[in-house]
């Protein structure tokens, strides 16, 4: 893929491979199709401190979700983070945020920062630190109207945020800032590694173990989250299209 144009082109033949399939893989893809569309809408504007660097920016960090997306399903060998979230989208008693988050986990926490390193090359990293939050920022608007807005596919969704009350509760206190200062010291650290496979190795195991926390975050919460999987009743399909509508409506 040489355009961002390409990469949407990419996204909407793996959104409708996982309609096909019923495959909650396509919720995030969903998700971060838009965060593509938005960011080349941006780049058109020339919205960005760096418009041409962001396009191979995003054209990058994409490569690395559609790389790990093909991997699965060719049963290669992928990322810890991405293979638990993957695996996750077997289970039909995950709510739809546990899988937009699962997405979002291993990519920003994972894979944004090695897709910085690679972007700049041997250029200073800190010449890139603006256009990276301002990936962050965007997908961090996506997902705070997705949440307004969920309701539609969530009818019980507020009941999460209400009694999910403890700070360790990383799924309902996952934060996208957060996230981007935690990826922006990685992204130094893997800058900076000599042995970058390994720092790879033990970053991927650190955010594979975040996503173990969201998928089992606690008998109470568990419990709390089965009740909400029983109100998003839809078809897989049907709240693929939904989330669809939600997200490009959030992306207004």
């Amino acid at each position: 893929m040489n355009t961002i144009q390409e990469v949407i082109t990419k996204m909407d033949q793996i959104i409708e491979e996982c309609e096909s399939e019923s495959s909650r893989i396509g919720y995030f893809a969903i998700l971060y199709r838009q965060v593509t569309v938005r960011i080349a809408l941006g780049i058109a504007d020339g919205e960005f401190e760096d418009n041409p660097r962001m396009e191979i920016l995003d054209i990058i960090f994409a490569k690395r979700f559609i790389d790990a997306y093909e991997g699965y399903k060719s049963r290669s060998s992928i990322t810890i983070s991405w293979q638990t979230a993957f695996d996750a989208a077997k289970d039909k008693h995950h709510i739809v945020l546990q899988h937009l988050l699962l997405g979002i986990n291993a990519h920003i926490n994972l894979d944004l920062g090695i897709a910085a390193v690679e972007t700049v090359g041997a250029a200073n990293l800190s010449t890139i630190k603006n256009d990276f939050d301002n990936i962050n920022g965007v997908l961090g608007e996506l997902v705070d109207g997705v949440k307004n807005n969920i309701g539609a596919l969530s009818p019980l969704f507020r009941l999460l945020i209400k009694l999910a009350k403890g700070k360790d509760e990383i799924l309902v206190n996952f934060s996208i800032s957060v996230a981007r200062d935690g990826a922006w010291r990685f992204a130094n650290d893997y800058y900076l590694a000599l042995d970058k496979a390994e720092c790879i190795s033990t970053r991927d195991q650190i955010i594979a173990g975040l996503a173990e926390e969201m998928i089992r975050p606690g008998t109470r919460l568990s419990n709390i989250l089965r009740i909400i999987s029983f109100t998003e009743w839809r078809s897989v399909t049907s709240n693929m299209k939904q989330l669809d509508h939600v997200v490009k409506t959030a992306g207004k």
